[in-house]
């Protein structure tokens, strides 16, 4: 699959440059991790501070979409997205965890501690590059 099919099946739309949604979006992100990052990572909140984050780096995502005039309506879209702007160790690491989120939300997938500590350590870097240079 190519961006240009979500474009064509409706799940991505092309439009304006939308600077108010990226920056709501960008403000949302932050909150959101202010209130992860005072969460302590047990195996209790393992599964949910993994499904979190990936939604802080997600949203994220989408915020750079819309400054390039997209509204995305499929997590998997921004896969293809990432790759249409070159950034194809992001694509990769995104799809992984969108992988990884929908088998703990939908599938019942079991994560443990250790294995949601390294992706929440990719994840968080991840972010913090994003905000840094969503930024610039």
């Amino acid at each position: 699959m190519r961006f240009k099919d979500f474009i064509k099946e409706g799940k991505v739309k092309k439009g304006e440059k939308d600077s108010q949604l990226a920056i709501s979006l960008i403000d949302t992100a932050k909150q959101d991790l202010n209130f992860l990052n005072a969460i302590k990572l047990t195996e209790i909140s393992a599964r949910r501070l993994v499904i979190n984050y990936y939604d802080v780096l997600r949203s994220l995502i989408e915020a750079l979409a819309a400054l390039d005039g997209l509204k995305v309506y499929s997590h998997e879209a921004f896969t293809y997205y990432l790759q249409e702007k070159k950034e194809d160790i992001l694509s990769r690491k995104f799809d992984r965890f969108r992988k990884i989120r929908n088998g703990l939300s939908y599938y019942g997938k079991e994560i443990n501690i250790t294995e949601a500590e390294d992706i929440l350590i990719e994840m968080k870097s991840i972010i913090s590059n994003l905000l840094n240079t969503i930024h610039k």
